[in-house]
């Protein structure tokens, strides 16, 4: 049984999941996720790290079980593995039961053994191609070997790793099945993601997305998909592949959403709630957490906004809806 949560939104859901963007910077400039010419928060906007850590801190004494740290990309903020290891604290309680991290793996090379050492079990990486020059071209400036490298040095700190996929039509829908078997090989879960309409970016979505409901019944012409119960408490819903003995995760947030079930809220790195990553009414959590040394401020300001969590998102991706259904680009939310 889960445990107590004292944040439960207006439709009955339990949030124990929080998922923190601990910068909008990155490395990258995925040609889906971002415009070329980025222009990031100014510094003095972000919270200090000892800010989101005591906001960590409040919301796992609210319930809170699961922490994931985003970006951008976590690993390029500086002195990121100061607020792993702070956070770690509350796994060694007993307060958190998983802390992870989504990456691009540009980095992770430098971080896997510490992020291990912090008690980081399991860890995100995402990658569409396995083509270096593909992954140049939609990276913008990215150099596959580098992530690679970090694959390997995740595995080899005994890192848990699962690959994530943008689905990208005529991109990489041709290769899905190979990354698939080439994953599952190295003990790897797989999953893909559908393209989602957030951010004014130099590309059309409308060309860029694949329902994932076709990328299914192309996989099963060469694969056996038999679909199980099995959940790491996000929106992936997975298969067992029976072929390779590995798992693969679908996550729709067009086609199939996943909302009903919904246990997740993000928090920026300027102390700004998202209660759904596809709407954007938002709270506020900077300016109670500096008003008062104490912590009754920001809880109240969690509590109210967790009353307005919406039922869902309502994404939508067609030749009439040019613009992107929120405004901000992935990489403020961290997905």
């Amino acid at each position: 049984m889960d445990p107590v949560t004292t944040m439960i939104d207006p439709f009955g859901r339990s949030i124990s999941y929080l998922r923190v963007s601990v910068t909008d910077r990155c490395d990258f400039r995925c040609t889906y996720c971002m415009a070329e010419d980025m222009t990031f928060l100014p510094k003095k906007d972000l919270l200090s790290l000892e800010e989101l850590d005591r906001l960590c801190a409040v919301f796992i004494e609210k319930g809170v079980r699961k922490l994931r740290l985003t970006g951008g990309e976590p690993l390029v903020r500086k002195n990121i593995m100061h607020l792993v290891r702070q956070v770690s604290r509350h796994l060694a309680t007993g307060a958190l039961d998983e802390l992870t991290l989504t990456t691009n793996g540009s980095q992770l090379s430098r971080y896997a053994a510490e992020l291990a050492d912090c008690g980081v079990e399991r860890i995100n990486v995402s990658l569409d191609t396995l083509d270096k020059d593909k992954f140049r071209h939609v990276t913008r400036w990215g150099d596959l070997s580098k992530v690679m490298a970090g694959i390997d040095a995740g595995q080899a700190a005994g890192l848990k790793v699962k690959l994530n996929a943008v689905a990208l039509k005529g991109f990489n829908e041709a290769e899905l099945p190979e990354m698939l078997v080439w994953a599952h090989g190295r003990g790897m879960d797989f999953t893909v993601i559908e393209t989602m309409p957030m951010g004014e970016i130099d590309a059309d979505r409308t060309d860029q997305y694949l329902p994932l409901s076709l990328l299914r019944a192309q996989l099963e012409r060469q694969f056996t998909l038999t679909d199980i119960p099995y959940r790491t408490g996000g929106p992936a819903r997975y298969v067992e592949v029976k072929e390779t003995g590995g798992r693969l995760g679908f996550i729709t947030p067009l086609t199939h959403n996943f909302c009903e079930s919904c246990n997740r809220v993000r928090l920026t790195c300027t102390g700004t709630l998202y209660m759904c990553l596809g709407q954007d009414d938002a709270a506020d959590l900077r300016t109670p957490l500096r008003a008062s040394e104490g912590n009754e401020l920001v809880s109240s300001a969690i509590d109210e906004a967790i009353g307005r969590k919406p039922k869902g998102h309502d994404f939508v991706i067609d030749r009439r809806t040019k613009r992107p259904a929120v405004g901000r680009h992935m990489s403020v939310t961290g997905g």
